[in-house]
């Protein structure tokens, strides 16, 4: 059985190193971080993706792929804060999640319409919508939630 409190602090070190850095810790970092041998970092890793079921590794590696809300791997949802864009999101909705990671600051999220590619622009602070373009812009999820909605085709 995982330990509950090493796996809090794993999920925290990882959500901290994608917001500091903008990338996901490999389990060799996240291992030295927490005082553990490199392979029980590699299975902590696990145990973390295990109970959090909307983040995943990439295919049969141990590398984080997304750790919602952002993603360790590029997508169309580029985030910004301070002028720097150094995040992804894992998803349009999971973008507006973005917001409160960086209280007090204003997130933008930019993407191309994914059904005629023209630019999307959206900017919030601590949850609110603050600014976005074009005006009234709409989302659309083309399947359900949980867990018999099976294998989304958008990833």
């Amino acid at each position: 059985m995982p330990d509950a409190r090493l796996m809090d602090q794993a999920f925290q070190r990882i959500m901290r190193s994608l917001v500091d850095t903008g990338r996901a810790p490999h389990h060799a970092e996240l291992a030295r971080a927490l005082g553990l041998p490199v392979e029980a970092g590699r299975g902590l890793l696990r145990d973390v993706m295990q109970a959090y079921p909307i983040g995943w590794l990439h295919p049969e590696t141990d590398y984080i792929a997304s750790f919602p809300p952002l993603n360790n791997l590029p997508t169309q949802y580029r985030i910004t804060v301070r002028g720097e864009q150094r995040w992804f999101a894992q998803c349009g909705f999971e973008a507006t999640s973005a917001t409160w990671l960086f209280p007090g600051e204003t997130v933008r999220v930019d993407a191309p319409c994914l059904d005629c590619g023209d630019p999307v622009t959206v900017e919030m602070r601590d949850g609110r919508i603050t600014w976005a373009d074009p005006p009234g812009l709409v989302g659309h999820l083309a399947f359900g939630f949980g867990p018999s909605r099976g294998r989304s085709y958008y990833l």
